[in-house]
């Protein structure tokens, strides 16, 4: 949510005019993130988010922006991207493909307790099981092919110890991926990115969940392992959490029981998820694109987490 493009007050207010949403009060650009460009957008029909989408296309992004829709009448507190007279949701502005969604009330929880990381397992279970009945088909695109094509390219930035790490998980992955239990995992739509400053909340109250534009199909359960290895460590260290950690497994299991080869592959996904967003701070780290309010995330953390996962396995 770094604003790499800058959005004029007449461009803003030319949408708004086509969306029918009247006057433009206040255009502010939103800090955070680095995948695209975000505004806050207030007008006479209420407060917005505007998204100009900076790496996606115009042909990927309809599984996105229709997953959001499909979300939000299954009753799921997910931003409602809003359409055009014609019944469009995805625009232009600025050269650029456009999005303009409700926004969330609440603010995010960044030192979690029990009852929230509750609150998420209940809610990804949820969204989990909506989403299965969403018939567009997309693949995670950070997913294990870009893993591979990542590696190699971030490999000379780093030292000994971890590209050594790096790619000997990467060919464990490659491993996994190729098992018959992976294979017999369930899938659907996931968010892929449900990290703490992902989700709102008021109070232990979760108001609702936003950012699904690294979303695509996979497997539930590494979306369940992303939440793990954000909400449920300690964030100095990366080690398990595991109270939090039962409180979130335990409530996505009331509302989604998970299968006997998901219990089984959680270690592994776990290591997937750590190695995912690793891979992808490094890249963002060494490679980064100019932003106005770009600040790229500390690559260590995840490499951290994925030793503390591969040293002390979490069972169920």
């Amino acid at each position: 949510m770094a604003v790499f493009t800058e959005v004029s007050t007449k461009e803003a207010r030319e949408l708004l005019r086509r969306l029918q949403l009247g006057k433009l009060l206040e255009l502010r650009g939103i800090e955070g993130g680095i995948e695209n460009t975000n505004y806050f957008v207030t007008c006479e029909q209420g407060e917005y988010v505007l998204t100009l989408f900076e790496r996606l296309t115009a042909e990927q992004l309809p599984f996105y922006l229709h997953l959001m829709k499909h979300l939000a009448h299954a009753g799921i507190p997910v931003p409602d991207p809003q359409a055009d007279k014609h019944g469009e949701i995805l625009h232009q502005v600025c050269g650029k493909p456009a999005a303009l969604a409700t926004k969330l009330r609440g603010k995010s929880q960044l030192s979690p307790q029990e009852a929230h990381c509750a609150a998420v397992g209940t809610m990804l279970a949820r969204m989990h099981l909506a989403a299965s009945g969403y018939e567009r088909q997309q693949p995670n695109l950070r997913g294990l092919p870009w893993w591979n094509e990542t590696v190699p390219v971030v490999l000379p930035h780093i030292g000994a110890e971890p590209a050594a790490l790096l790619q000997s998980e990467l060919a464990y992955q490659n491993h996994v991926a190729a098992s018959s239990a992976y294979a017999a995992l369930p899938r659907g739509p996931i968010h892929a990115d449900l990290f703490r400053d992902n989700v709102m909340f008021e109070g232990e109250e979760l108001t609702g969940l936003f950012d699904f534009y690294f979303a695509g199909v996979d497997t539930f359960l590494f979306d369940l392992a992303v939440c793990l290895n954000d909400w449920c460590i300690d964030l100095p260290t990366g080690a398990h959490a595991a109270p939090r950690a039962q409180a979130m497994i335990d409530a996505y299991q009331a509302v989604r029981p998970l299968t006997v080869h998901e219990r089984a592959m959680l270690p592994a996904m776990l290591r997937a998820g750590a190695l995912r967003f690793w891979i992808s701070r490094l890249w963002d780290f060494y490679l980064p694109r100019e932003a106005a309010m770009l600040k790229p995330h500390d690559p260590t953390h995840f490499e951290r987490v994925l030793r503390q996962r591969a040293a002390h396995p979490v069972t169920l």
